[in-house]
């Protein structure tokens, strides 16, 4: 069973021509911009986003991305992409979901890794820095005070 996030975000996306192949199926690379467009929306909810992430003093470049293809997304096709923060004590790990938006079916799962990496130095952090961990209290606290 895949890990849940605490803490998610959700898309919508109407899947446009210059996305397809000649078949009118998404072209497999496309993917990863739904990923990343999900995952800003995710940071921005979080309120750290890439510009927070470099005003705190970091960048956090992906090192890791895997995508497993389930059914085809069409030219068209409204479809639903589900960001999952699942893990941000030592990297910020997001599992994804992409789903058809009418009927819910699964079309990919996917996950990435980012690692923080010190704007000075060039370093890379084995420990997620400060403002994210606090970012992420903030929203936790958040969602248990909604509850």
């Amino acid at each position: 069973m895949r890990q849940r996030g605490k803490i998610s975000a959700e898309i919508d996306i109407l899947v446009p021509f210059y996305d397809v192949d000649s078949i009118q199926v998404v072209w497999h690379g496309n993917y990863v911009k739904y990923l990343e467009q999900a995952r800003c929306e995710l940071l921005n909810q979080l309120g750290y986003n890439y510009d927070a992430m470099r005003d705190s003093g970091y960048v956090w470049p992906v090192t890791d991305v895997r995508l497993r293809y389930a059914a085809p997304a069409r030219f068209g096709q409204a479809i639903c992409v589900r960001a999952e923060l699942v893990e941000w004590q030592n990297r910020l790990k997001i599992n994804y979901l992409i789903m058809d938006k009418a009927s819910g079916a699964r079309l990919t799962r996917a996950s990435t890794e980012q690692l923080a990496v010190c704007l000075s130095s060039g370093e890379m952090q084995w420990q997620s820095p400060p403002a994210l961990l606090e970012a992420v209290q903030r929203k936790l606290q958040a969602l248990e005070a909604s509850q």
